[in-house]
């Protein structure tokens, strides 16, 4: 009986390694607003959890979850994830769930286009709801700036209920997600951000730098005025001495000057 099972084995599970899984399709992204969204959320968790080493934040790459995909070339790449738990101190140009222990998204964010957007809503959803059992899902559309999320339950997604400010939390990342209208990389728009529990803007690496610079040259500032201020009151000091040394001077003089006489 064991030598069955160990034929079936041989036979149903391939030599996994040699498998050759491709990193790319060569479809471009729906436009350089996706690219640099892709990129923004990256940078912002990457900062946001710069002390952690424990996830692993990815965009626009494939995610290979079961043989029978890879059989069929069923490429799947959610425009953004994020899986915790895991190591992440080394990068990756695909994510292959049986070389991670099976690890799948705890986060996808798919950015959804005209061409997109019914296989986000559609397929895709229900593959990160039964297939993927991914914790939360987020879809927002940038021509309506529509934000719409859900969160696992036991059975299925269940919608997750914007506040006020039409933002939506996440508590895979601990943070807001909202629309945010600025400038990234020189382009103006309106973004996908995070936001920490008071509504503060995450900022990614480069704007807590700049954050940073601003705030010293703040300081550098203040401390020019301050030593120019001093310099100032040390002059004036000065001065006044110098007038007041005078009219004891000529006290002096007019003194002797009535003496003499």
């Amino acid at each position: 009986m064991s030598q069955i099972i160990e034929v079936l084995q041989r036979y149903e599970i391939p030599d996994i390694p040699n498998i050759d899984l491709l990193e790319e399709d060569g479809e471009p992204l729906e436009s350089n607003w996706h690219r640099l969204q892709i990129n923004l959320l990256d940078d912002s968790v990457r900062y946001y959890w710069r002390d952690r080493q424990d996830f692993f934040a990815g965009g626009n790459m494939f995610i290979y979850y079961s043989l029978q995909q890879v059989r069929n070339r069923d490429y799947k790449g959610p425009d953004f994830f994020v899986i915790k738990g895991i190591d992440g101190s080394y990068s990756r140009n695909k994510w292959v769930a049986w070389e991670e222990e099976g690890r799948l998204p705890d986060l996808i964010v798919e950015l959804m286009s005209p061409s997109t957007l019914d296989e986000d809503l559609g397929n895709k959803r229900k593959l990160y709801e039964r297939t993927f059992r991914t914790p939360e899902y987020f879809c927002y559309d940038p021509d309506t700036r529509q934000l719409l999320g859900w969160r696992l339950s036991e059975t299925s997604y269940v919608r997750i209920k914007p506040d006020q400010r039409g933002w939506l939390w996440s508590k895979e990342l601990d943070a807001y997600i909202g629309a945010w209208e600025g400038a990234y990389h020189n382009e103006q728009g309106i973004w996908l951000r995070l936001f920490d529990k008071v509504g503060h803007l995450i900022p990614n690496a480069a704007e807590a730098e700049s954050t940073r610079a601003e705030s010293e040259r703040q300081r550098a500032e203040a401390e020019r005025q301050r030593a120019e201020a001093e310099h100032a009151r040390a002059e004036s000091e000065r001065q006044r001495a110098e007038v007041a040394e005078a009219e004891l001077a000529l006290l002096r003089a007019q003194l002797a000057q009535l003496k003499g006489q």
